[in-house]
């Protein structure tokens, strides 16, 4: 067994060192080199052959963005974990980040309140996603899973036995994580617009990101898709995602379902959590509940799957081959609780699919697949 070896690449100093001292801390990691911009860190790494680069996005001479696409040309392969601010400018590149292939972020530590609260923040955040991506090659096996109570994963015996009802779908609630954007980016697209129910999604995001996220798939889907905000309504044909730092839940009401945010505890160390929408949804729409869980590291979902199950309802997730981490849909796959598990490429059609299914011919068919499946030409 070998440590994990990092570059570090970030025109300030003080970052730098931070970032440095933080990681080289941990007893499984070893930093190899620094650079101060882009055009540094190409030379240093052939020279100092890192497992992951983590990567600094505005820098003089050569930016982060630059720097990323001359490495997935040379190193396809290289995990690169971006490491930017928590700004309008810095969301939108790390989004741009992530479409060129960034296997993932790193928000840096803004008005935590001291350098100690800043380098705990560091050590929680990008510790985990560095062994997360890198542990296979330097022959670790660690964990991708947050600790947690006792769960159904932790059960033993035959697998558990769920109620089926003969429920029409009525609501699709969807949760992700790490690699979130990008898979969403392909199943949101297969949605035709003519769908006869709400989508609802917790993408693991801190604020800015999620409005961003939404505007960005709205652009390139046939359903609207936009941040969800407390009191709105839930509407049949459109995808509300889950603000950052705001748990959603949805209701239904005497006037219609609705959308609610709150700022209760983080769940699983996030919010907002999958477990609480997830929750919600059973408990409001039961056996018209559908869960979707996609890549992402930890196990928020688990329990909201199970609650969802137990309602009646039903739950799909991603396969392992296809997801960026195979922690959340992984953890509901072995405890038992999915109907079924897909590839990314399938994920969507299934969704319309089981959507479909009791409304054929008595109201909503899914003809708008055929366009669907052919986003290309858009």
């Amino acid at each position: 067994m070998r440590k994990i070896r990092i570059l570090v690449v970030d025109d300030a100093v003080v970052v730098r060192r931070m970032l440095t001292d933080t990681l080289a801390a941990d007893p499984l990691l070893m930093v190899v080199g620094a650079a101060a911009n882009g055009r540094i860190a190409l030379q240093r790494v052939p020279q100092v052959n890192p497992d992951v680069v983590i990567l600094d996005i505005e820098m003089p001479e050569m930016d982060g963005l630059e720097t990323l696409g001359h490495l997935r040309k040379t190193y396809p392969r290289l995990p690169v974990i971006m490491f930017s601010t928590l700004t309008e400018r810095g969301a939108a590149a790390t989004m741009d980040a992530l479409a060129l292939g960034a296997n993932d972020y790193v928000t840096k530590p803004a008005n935590v309140g001291s350098a100690h609260q800043a380098i705990e923040r560091i050590r929680a955040e990008m510790i985990p996603k560095i062994l997360a991506f890198c542990a296979g090659a330097a022959g670790l096996k660690v964990s991708t899973a947050a600790p947690a109570r006792p769960s159904p994963a932790a059960r033993t015996g035959p697998p558990p036995v769920f109620p089926r009802l003969n429920s029409k779908v009525e609501i699709v609630a969807i949760g992700v994580s790490t690699g979130g954007p990008n898979a969403l980016a392909e199943l949101i697209p297969v949605i035709p617009a003519d769908f006869p129910v709400p989508v609802v999604i917790v993408q693991h995001m801190p604020p800015i990101f999620t409005k961003l996220l939404a505007e960005r798939l709205a652009a390139r889907s046939y359903i609207p898709v936009e941040e969800g905000s407390s009191g709105q309504r839930l509407l049949a044909g459109r995808a509300y995602v889950a603000p950052g730092n705001y748990h959603m839940v949805v209701s239904r009401e005497v006037n219609g379902a609705k959308i609610h945010t709150h700022q209760d505890p983080p769940e699983n160390s996030c919010r907002p959590a999958v477990d609480v929408l997830f929750r919600s949804v059973a408990g409001s729409y039961r056996g018209g509940s559908l869960g979707v869980v996609m890549t992402g590291m930890g196990q928020d979902g688990l329990r909201g799957s199970e609650f969802i199950r137990e309602a009646g309802g039903q739950v799909i997730v991603q396969d392992e081959a296809s997801s960026v981490v195979w922690g959340m849909p992984g953890f509901v796959a072995q405890a038992g609780l999915a109907d079924k598990i897909l590839p990314l490429s399938d994920l969507g059609l299934e969704i319309v699919r089981r959507v479909g299914e009791g409304r054929n011919g008595r109201g909503w068919t899914p003809g708008a697949l055929g366009a669907a499946e052919r986003k290309g030409e858009r």
